[in-house]
């Protein structure tokens, strides 16, 4: 009898598997359930999520503090791994919009400094070097609410928030 359990880890995807002839349990890095060039960050349902969104629609990697229960249509849990990363990751699947601002970023409040390590982390995982649009926590708590969906991440760093818009994906 063949027993398959799955382990997640941000690092890879381990499968455990106890089979009679195995004689006993033993873990492999990828293996089933894998795709090939998926980063294994990408969850299935986020997976689905990109692939849903049509040109124009907004997707937000939201920081751990972000309230995203309260804010969010759809909500897509992320822990553990910073926006970069989920950036990085979701890069050769998703085009970014060509014809508006595709990259949206919280400005800070009045009296307040952004960490500019934080933009430079965001480009650096997009590739991309164009204008960001920055926007005002009520307007990132209203545009979440609009957004195609909240991915809700394990980023740390003060406005760690970015919206991304999707743009027409090339027809290979």
């Amino acid at each position: 009898m063949f027993v398959a359990g799955a382990v997640a880890s941000v690092a890879g995807a381990y499968f455990i598997h106890d089979s009679a002839d195995s004689g006993g349990e033993q873990a492999k890095k990828g293996g089933a359930g894998m795709l090939k060039g998926i980063d294994p960050v990408i969850s299935p349902e986020l997976l689905k999520t990109l692939a849903e969104m049509g040109h124009g629609d907004e997707i937000l990697f939201a920081d751990a503090h972000f309230p995203g229960r309260t804010n969010a249509r759809e909500l897509i849990r992320a822990d553990g791994i910073p926006v970069d990363r989920l950036l990085k990751a979701i890069v050769p699947l998703f085009e970014l919009d060509s014809y508006a601002t595709p990259v949206i970023m919280t400005a800070p409040v009045e009296g307040d400094q952004l960490d500019p390590t934080v933009e430079a982390r965001f480009r650096k995982a997009l590739g991309y070097t164009g204008e960001i649009e920055f926007i005002s926590r009520d307007e990132l708590y209203a545009r979440a609410k609009r957004a195609f969906a909240v991915v809700q991440t394990g980023e740390t760093a003060k406005y760690g928030n970015v919206f991304i818009k999707k743009g027409v994906t090339p027809v290979a």
